[in-house]
């Protein structure tokens, strides 16, 4: 299969690069002038939950091959979409002339109904799923991780042609599928964990500094909590990690975090320790969903004036 990333991005270029040593063409569209910026290769520091114990860590000079164009004569089999929710849309924009055939895999996240943000992309081409991948750049050097599982869903009856490819692709490369009956609720409950994050981000200045202070980790359950009712607005069913941690008092919530999900030995506190990106758009997008249907939410509205200083 020949493989197109949009962005080399943390989770674009894990997956790519496992698609590479499985056997597939993979190259990367970056906008114009980051060709040069970038270096021809990335410095790959990773742990490959895919392997065994003792082959986890990979360390590799991995050489990739980037454009600044997608021709719109291109035999790409497969574009794959992994940017942050506020990016989706102008990367909508321009991929859409330039579709082509290929198979659309969106492998982001979306507060927006995703049927909505995707347009005009043909919805037979787009397939949804999620990745199981974290990490950072340093530099050149990407320290990350990549996860077995992998989540699919999809908004017809029964998956079609094109999903039922996608996830056989993932399948024969070693992960795990798993499928979401409820994929729109499943995003929606994902973004809520994420603006939790976010929210702690904003206060302490970095992921680092969240998941390294049992205080930040405990405001995650109150700040979660503060964003069940606007799940529940939007029309979201609740998931079993939503519906048991905001069920929890905060200060177990912390220690489970602190102790299990984030503790300094495990891989998950490494990945969000190297996560760099620019926070506040997803607090954003839900404090304006929560005034919208007049839900009280003081420990978001208190972050507010922060999201402009970022």
């Amino acid at each position: 299969m020949k493989i197109l990333i949009l962005g080399r991005g943390v989770i674009g270029t894990q997956y790519a690069w496992a698609f590479e040593n499985a056997g597939h063409t993979v190259e990367f569209y970056v906008r114009e002038g980051r060709k040069a910026q970038y270096s021809s290769y990335v410095n790959l520091e990773l742990w490959d939950a895919r392997k065994s114990k003792k082959d986890r860590t990979v360390k590799e000079k991995w050489p990739i091959v980037m454009h600044e164009e997608i021709k719109a004569n291109h035999d790409y089999d497969l574009i794959i979409l992994s940017v942050n929710p506020e990016q989706v849309s102008n990367a909508v924009k321009y991929l859409a002339p330039r579709v082509g055939n290929a198979t659309v895999l969106f492998f982001c996240n979306f507060w927006q109904d995703p049927q909505s943000a995707v347009q005009p992309i043909p919805p037979s081409q787009i397939v949804y799923g999620f990745p199981g991948a974290g990490g950072g750049f340093e530099g050149n050097t990407l320290y990350g991780g990549l996860y077995k599982t992998v989540q699919f869903g999809t908004f017809e009856p029964e998956p079609t042609k094109r999903d039922l490819e996608v996830r056989k692709l993932f399948a024969q490369t070693d992960f795990k599928i798993m499928v979401q009956k409820d994929v729109k609720s499943w995003l929606w409950n994902h973004f809520a964990f994420n603006a939790a994050m976010e929210v702690e981000v904003l206060k302490t200045g970095s992921f680092a500094n969240v998941v390294s202070s049992r205080e930040a980790l405990n405001g995650l359950g109150w700040d979660l909590k503060e964003m069940i009712p606007v799940l529940k607005a939007k029309g979201s069913k609740l998931d079993v990690m939503t519906k048991v941690l905001s069920s929890l008092p905060p200060k177990v919530v912390g220690f489970l975090m602190s102790h299990v999900v984030f503790s300094p030995k495990s891989i998950s506190y490494a990945l969000v320790a190297h996560n760099h990106y620019k926070v506040g758009y997803a607090v954003q997008e839900i404090i304006t969903d929560a005034r919208k249907y007049g839900i009280k939410a003081p420990r978001l509205y208190d972050v507010e004036s922060l999201i402009t200083e970022q």
